[in-house]
């Protein structure tokens, strides 16, 4: 039965998840005419501290971290997949990597584990696979429906042995945000609960082909629960940690570093 056929008390929670996430990308729209001025403001960026908690509160209570994202038929998805952010890595070695067709590239897996490992595509597309249908939420208000493949992180996981120390999984990418300066390469994170969720996946096809190169080829993360920025594209190590303290800004992502908020469930 539909939500609008449910008595208001009664919603199912994929309809009080809907309602979430329409109140985040809304919120998200009217902050970033003004993201600059804001992330610089000290005041402001202790308010988005302080809300984060409430965020995975309220996620937890709405659908708890094991609840699924939607997923939808293949008549729902998009034939054009957009991209958002960065198109196509500055990079020297990024370049040389998509110049040979990806095929001296692999993922690093390390950290606090006991077996590091690394990867190269057809390792990975060896692996047991997951296709969904999802859509994609972006903090700037907009969404897109499309198919997915990959292999689920806890399966790499799975592999490497997290140490009992290990909290956080974190995703180094090969895009600079400011060209020239390695020290704005993209990077996220995410904690064990959603690193092991079933529809968190590093997926390596996107509507039935390889991923494009302006939606993160040859790896991107897919955090299904959370909006756009935690999708890390063009992935190209993952780290286990203790703790996101000394990464960087120190909280936990590119954009987590500017003010935006660690948790960003939907």
């Amino acid at each position: 039965m539909s939500p609008q056929h449910r008595a208001p008390h009664a919603m199912a929670p994929r309809g009080r998840r809907r309602l979430l996430r329409r109140a985040l990308a809304a919120a998200g729209s009217l902050l970033l005419g003004a993201c600059d001025r804001l992330s610089n403001s000290e005041s402001f960026v202790g308010v988005l501290k302080s809300a984060e908690g409430l965020s995975r509160s309220v996620q937890k209570a709405v659908a708890g971290r094991r609840s699924m994202a939607q997923e939808f038929t293949p008549a729902d998805v998009q034939k054009s997949f957009r991209s958002n952010g960065t198109r196509l890595p500055a990079g020297a070695d990024y370049r040389a990597l998509l110049q040979g067709g990806f095929a001296d590239w692999k993922l690093e897996v390390g950290g606090l584990v006991e077996a590091p490992a690394s990867y190269t595509l057809a390792e990975l597309r060896a692996l047991p696979s997951r296709t969904q249908i999802t859509r994609h939420d972006c903090v700037e208000g907009w969404s897109c429906i499309g198919q997915w493949k990959g292999v689920q992180l806890g399966r790499v996981l799975e592999q490497v042995k997290p140490k009992a120390g290990a909290r956080f999984v974190v995703f180094h990418c090969a895009d600079a945000m400011d060209e020239g300066d390695p020290d704005s390469l993209y990077y996220e994170s995410i904690d064990l609960d959603d690193a092991y969720h079933p529809q968190t996946l590093l997926a390596y096809e996107l509507n039935g082909a390889p991923v494009p190169v302006g939606n993160g080829a040859p790896l991107r993360a897919r955090i299904e629960r959370q909006l756009g920025y935690k999708h890390a594209k063009y992935l190209m190590r993952i780290e286990l940690v203790a703790s996101l303290e000394g990464i960087r800004g120190g909280r936990g992502g590119y954009w987590e570093d500017t003010g935006y908020e660690w948790y960003a469930g939907i």
